[in-house]
């Protein structure tokens, strides 16, 4: 994506055991107030949503972050129903094409966050999956609470667990910009996977960190909330975009909001009151390195 913003809407239902699932999904993409060239990319598809925030300047980049695109698009875009294997595939064979990228010497890499609709075993009811590998980041908005799903694979990250700097540290730390996992670096990627119950409401919002940097969560909350505020044919992802440039615009931003809905749910959650239980998450990832 060379510049200029791109953006997309669209409604539809996905056929479950348990009753439809109806979907509104927006994204938006633009190269923000500062750079020249907008490395982030996006994919939408029936049951699976990423944002890909592409480094190495030069355009290389702007190369991995597409490479990452296609390269889900080939490997799962055919499947009726995904599984947490085809994810974890798609992934694989994103990494290894991004890395042939840099068969010619150029140097490119691409962080990667999103969410899928996964069916699990030979269980009917399907999962929610969250994903990340880098700083882009998935949250989850009940309507009320604006939560982080994803950890930042950065090192500012391991500075704030580690307990050696503040949250307020960490928004001026000169590190900030540094991320411990990418797709395109390594022969072995290591992604971390999130498993959650479909429910009868959610809203997804998966972004590169040109979001989270310029918009803190109450204001992302306060966006997603107000939607009285949204102009005509006004997405809530351009709503986002928007603000993270108004806010400074110092990079890349790129976001894709999922909201899920469901008239009748089997799950044993109670949304009304916000009660997910014991376990909020079904976590399946790796150990942090």
């Amino acid at each position: 994506m060379l510049g200029g913003r791109v953006t997309i809407s669209d409604q539809y239902d996905v056929g479950l055991p348990n009753g439809p699932l109806s979907l509104a999904i927006s994204a938006a993409s633009d190269r923000g107030a500062v750079r020249s060239i907008n490395e982030d990319s996006f994919l939408v598809l029936p049951r699976l949503f990423l944002v890909a925030d592409g480094m190495g300047g030069h355009s290389f980049g702007d190369r991995a972050s597409q490479c990452v695109v296609h390269s889900f698009a080939r490997t799962i875009g055919h499947h009726a129903v995904l599984t947490p294997e085809h994810v974890v595939q798609a992934i694989t064979d994103a990494n290894r094409e991004v890395i042939e990228l840099n068969s010619d010497g150029a140097v490119s890499g691409t962080t990667l966050s999103g969410v899928a609709l996964v069916s699990v075993g030979a269980d009917a009811e399907p999962r929610w999956m969250a994903f990340n590998v880098g700083d882009s980041r998935v949250y989850h908005w009940d309507g009320r609470n604006l939560e982080q799903v994803t950890v930042d694979h950065s090192a500012v990250q391991e500075l704030l667990e580690l307990g050696h700097i503040t949250d307020f540290e960490a928004l001026t730390h000169p590190d900030r910009n540094v991320i411990t996992r990418a797709l395109g670096i390594h022969p072995d990627v290591s992604p971390d996977f999130w498993l959650l119950p479909v429910g009868t409401h959610h809203t997804f919002l998966a972004c590169s960190d040109g979001l989270s940097k310029e918009l803190d969560d109450d204001l992302i909350a306060a966006i997603l909330a107000d939607r009285g505020a949204l102009a005509e044919a006004e997405s809530i992802a351009d709503r986002l975009v928007a603000a993270a440039i108004a806010a400074g615009g110092s990079d890349n931003v790129t976001v894709v909001v999922v909201e899920a809905t469901r008239a009748t749910s089997t799950n044993a959650i109670d949304e009304a009151t916000g009660d997910r239980g014991s376990s909020p998450y079904l976590e399946q990832t790796r150990p942090r390195k």
